[in-house]
């Protein structure tokens, strides 16, 4: 398709190899979102990223995963036409006029759920869920965006970097430098997520590499090696210090107006041990998506600015 079919309009967001624009779809006046990445700033073309994040995005098509409606080159760059959605969930989370129920966390988080399943039966990981990257179309839809460090979930034998993932919102396994993993880094995220949702403040802010496993063990409790039996493998497993994990009592006065199946959720979901972390389709058949209230509709869910 050809580029003078879109217009750029507005800068909305800068990244260190992409801008994204605003802009207009000619033919039918549709709202779309443009990302122009950069590829004079590879040496030798285009990054492996940018050609992956168009291969998932083509072959993903869900309600709850960011739709590609085009691509083209233009002076240069590659220029990825996605649709435009207006907010994203960190934005509803940080909005203190926002008053959110717990009906409409459990609806977010069932559509986050549906899009990582998708993505992980699919064999892609994500590898950067966090809620600036969970963004919210018109009709309430909650969708995953931003695929620059997806990767297709290969052999085992495959070597993957570690440094992959938002620091708050990244596995204990990835922070000790695990070169093999799989989608329960995804899920581990999620957990994370889940708890912000029901706190609205960050649940695992560490301030560097270091203080996020110091952080993540304090709320979590350090594991051993009967929780985790490869652990103690890991090189900075010995400089950790230890804390004990938190009983139901502290993650109920933590997370007050959790019911039992939420704290059962959000615990499967942040098992330290990845070989133990529940994955997609544990969680969306928790108790919890049966229990009441039932999930909001996208539609009534609260948005920014008013419903």
């Amino acid at each position: 398709m050809l580029r003078n079919e879109y217009t750029k309009e507005k800068r909305v967001g800068e990244g260190t190899y992409a801008v994204v624009y605003l802009g207009t779809k000619q033919s039918n006046n549709r709202k779309i979102a443009i990302k122009e990445i950069k590829t004079s700033g590879f040496k030798d073309g285009l990054d492996m990223s940018a050609i992956r994040e168009v291969k998932y995005l083509q072959e993903m098509n869900h309600v709850n995963v960011i739709e590609l409606v085009d691509v083209f080159m233009a002076q240069n760059n590659l220029n990825l036409v996605l649709e435009f959605l207006p907010a994203d969930l960190e934005m509803i989370i940080k909005d203190q006029s926002i008053l959110f129920t717990p009906a409409d966390i459990k609806s977010w988080l069932l559509m986050t759920l549906r899009g990582v399943h998708h993505c992980h039966r699919n064999f892609i990981l994500h590898r950067d869920l966090k809620p600036n990257n969970l963004l919210l179309g018109p009709d309430g839809q909650l969708k995953l965006a931003d695929f620059g460090l997806a990767r297709n979930l290969g052999s085992p034998q495959d070597l993957l970097t570690s440094n992959v993932v938002t620091r708050w919102y990244r596995a204990p396994e990835l922070l000790f430098g695990a070169r093999h993993y799989t989608g329960a880094i995804d899920m581990w995220s999620v957990g994370v997520i889940f708890a912000e949702l029901m706190l609205r403040i960050p649940y695992l802010p560490g301030k560097d590499d270091v203080d996020q496993i110091d952080v993540t063990f304090r709320a979590l409790g350090t594991p051993t090696d009967k929780d985790w039996p490869e652990i103690s493998t890991f090189s900075a497993y010995n400089k950790i210090q230890f804390y004990p994990p938190p009983s139901r009592d502290e993650l109920r006065k933590r997370f007050i107006a959790a019911t039992e199946n939420a704290l059962y959720l959000m615990s499967g979901m942040l098992s330290l041990n990845p070989h133990k972390r529940w994955d997609s389709i544990k969680a969306l058949t928790s108790q919890y998506f049966v229990e009441l209230p039932e999930p909001t509709t996208p539609e009534e869910l609260p948005k920014l600015g008013g419903k």
